[in-house]
Formats: C-alpha cells, structure tokens, sequence
C-alpha cells in the first residue's frame, strides 16, 4: 500500500517507540502531545529482554547502554526478616538465554533519547500543545479536534494517550478506570546517603502481608529508584504525582526489616510521591475503523510483574511491522490486534495475579517456585521485532 497518513495520539514512551519505529520502516508518522513541554515525570522502569529487543528496533541501543543500568544480580527478600529467599541472574545467564539484555532507566533519560531519535529523522514530526477532544470518520479519513478548536486529517489515527484516553473514550464512550485498592509510592535516593553495603543485590523486591518494596540502582549506579505499593481501602485523592511524606512511607511499613525503612528515611524533600493503581476491564476490541489504540489506552497494566511499559513498547513495535507488511491499512490493523490481544489480556490479568503473590505475607519456608515473575511466566521469551505477525 502507499505509506498512509498516520497520526499518533500522546508522545509518550508507546507513541514515541511507534514514531521511530515506524520511521525506520519508510513511514512519516506525526506525534500530537497535549503538553507544552516535551517531557516525562517519574522515576525509574524495568527494561526487561522483551522490551530491551523492541527498544533496539526503534533505534535505542546507544540510549539504552548510555542510560540503563545491568544489574547482574537480583533478588527476593522475606519483609520481616530481611533473608534472601530468591537469588536471581539479571546478567550475562539472561542475557544469552533471551539474547538481549535486562537494564533499569530513568524514565525521563529514555523518553528524552526517544524524543530526540525521532525529531532528528524528521524535525516536524512532533506537535505540541496539542490536546485531544474528539474525532470523526468517513471511511476514508479521520478527522481529530483538539480542544483549541483546531482540526487535522489523517488516514489513519493511533491512541497513546494512557490509561484516562481520550481516544478510547471517542471510540468506544467513557468508562472510568476502577481503583483497585492498591497505592504505589514512588521515591529517588541519592545511593551515597545510604549506609554501605545496603543495596545488596543491586535489584531487589521485598514481599510481605499486603505490602511489597522494590528498589533497584538508576542514572549509572548513582541514585535508588524505590516503589513502595501497598493496599488500603479508599482513595480520595486524584492525579498521578501527588506530594507524599517520609513518615506517611515509615508508617505503612513499620515492622519490616530495618534495611527498607533506612531507604525511606534518606528519600530528600520533593523526591516521594504517589498514586492510585487503577485497572480497566479488557476491551474486546481496539479498533474502529482507522482508529486504534496502544499501551495503557488498550490495555493497563498493574506494576506487580513490571510489564506495563514493556507491553506498551511490544505494542508500537507490532504496529509499525503491521503497516510495513501489509497491504491495506484495514489489513494492517486486524494483524496488529490479533498479534497483541491475547497477549496483552493474558499479561494483564497475570499482574493481577502477581499483585495476590507478592502480598499474601512469607514465611521461612517459602517456596520459590510459587513466586510469580515475568520470566518465569514466559513474558520475557518473547521478541517483538521478529515474532511472527
């Protein structure tokens, strides 16, 4: 088919993975982003082999080796007592077994490398500013209104508008994301205001009664990503990067072994914060007509197995191999859904399940068999940029 008009709904990681992705494969894509300033909040995301293989299609191998961070080691602790239960490769085992490696980033390093590879393939090719409001087909072209008033037409439209899509909503009405029950909190800490020898292994998640604590190293070894996630009962606040407090942290996990409260206590002032997990039930389709969706806008993800942004990323990859080997853009978007439908369903309801592991408390005689993982469910043996479609 002749290279169509496509439209890219949220400069985020998905819709960015999807610009470069796709401008690798002989295609001009434009990114329309609500924001006036191209950036990204938050901390630090798990680039697993499957993630790693469609972050090296997109053209981010240098960024990844720049900014990521192997840890060689990780590991599971039991939260009262502070024992390794688990010890896991994450270095040169894995690396041959996936044929890729295993990194920790800043979110904010990666989405500014992205942004940059696809403004230097086309320096128009991102808009800001530019918050949706609806849209219209006719068949032939989609129409999207922002909310300036302004108008574009596009053959066809992706929505990588994240998990409060204004995309999904056009299609298919508004269905607000259901609170779940869990809250994350999410801190940086400086690795030299830790005591020695605390981060030992340099990726480690602890588990107990209805809390689990992750922290693993970022930004070349020198600063502690920690995402605490804990269950509560109600949530009255709303946003994504709410201010939080060290001795709101301390409090939700007095009793656990001294190590994790040490982290909390060195988190600087402006460095916590929090939110709610909300999920949304799986959609039985995506697409309608020459509109589709990505990411958190087709499928979110709890954190619980650290997929959500690795599924995003396959997403983007899928999509522009879909166009690249397809010769009608109707062809091209039934392939990507059937390609990331029952994967993405399957991944998502396995986070749920991962959610109840994590929790449901440890004992000394924990078996490791029964601790869920991506890779021990297979998530990670996957490879976007060559998988069958």
């Amino acid at each position: 088919m002749n290279k169509p008009d496509i439209a890219i709904i949220g400069a985020g990681m998905s819709g960015l993975v999807a610009a470069s992705s796709l401008q690798k494969l002989g295609f001009t894509p434009t990114v329309y982003e609500k924001s006036a300033v191209l950036g990204e909040v938050g901390a630090g995301l798990t680039m697993a082999p499957n993630a790693t293989h469609a972050l090296q299609f997109a053209g981010m191998t240098d960024a990844l080796v720049k900014h990521g961070m192997s840890p060689g080691r990780g590991g599971v602790k039991h939260w009262q007592t502070g024992k390794l239960m688990i010890s896991l490769e994450r270095g040169d085992e894995l690396r041959e077994k996936f044929g890729a490696s295993y990194y920790h980033i800043h979110r904010a390093d990666l989405h500014a490398a992205l942004a940059a590879k696809v403004l230097a393939n086309d320096a128009g090719a991102i808009h800001l500013g530019c918050d949706f409001k609806t849209l219209h087909q006719d068949g032939s072209k989609v129409t999207v209104e922002f909310a300036s008033g302004e108008r574009l037409n596009a053959d066809v439209v992706i929505g990588a508008d994240g998990v409060r899509s204004g995309v999904r909503a056009a299609l298919f009405g508004e269905d607000q994301p259901r609170f779940t029950g869990y809250i994350a909190f999410r801190g940086l800490v400086p690795f030299d205001a830790l005591p020695p020898g605390i981060i030992d292994p340099p990726s480690c998640l602890s588990t107990g009664p209805d809390r689990s604590f992750t922290r693993y190293l970022i930004r070349n070894g020198q600063v502690v990503n920690y995402v605490a996630l804990a269950q509560r009962d109600g949530w009255q606040e709303e946003g994504w990067s709410i201010p939080a407090t060290v001795d709101e942290v301390l409090q939700e996990y007095q009793g656990w072994y001294e190590d994790v409260a040490t982290i909390i206590r060195a988190t600087p002032d402006g460095s916590l914060f929090k939110w709610a997990l909300c999920d949304r039930a799986t959609l039985p389709a995506w697409t309608q007509g020459r509109v589709t969706l990505m990411g958190d806008a087709a499928h979110p993800m709890l954190p619980f197995l650290g997929s959500g942004a690795a599924m995003a990323i396959e997403d983007a990859v899928i999509l522009a191999r879909a166009f690249d080997c397809s010769d009608s853009i109707e062809a091209a978007l039934q392939r990507y859904f059937v390609a990331r439908h029952e994967r993405t369903a399957w991944v998502a309801q396995k986070s749920r399940e991962a959610a109840l592991n994590y929790h449901s408390g440890r004992s000394e005689h924990y078996e490791p068999s029964k601790h869920l993982t991506a890779e021990s469910l297979g998530i990670w043996a996957y490879n976007p940029a060559k998988v069958p479609i």
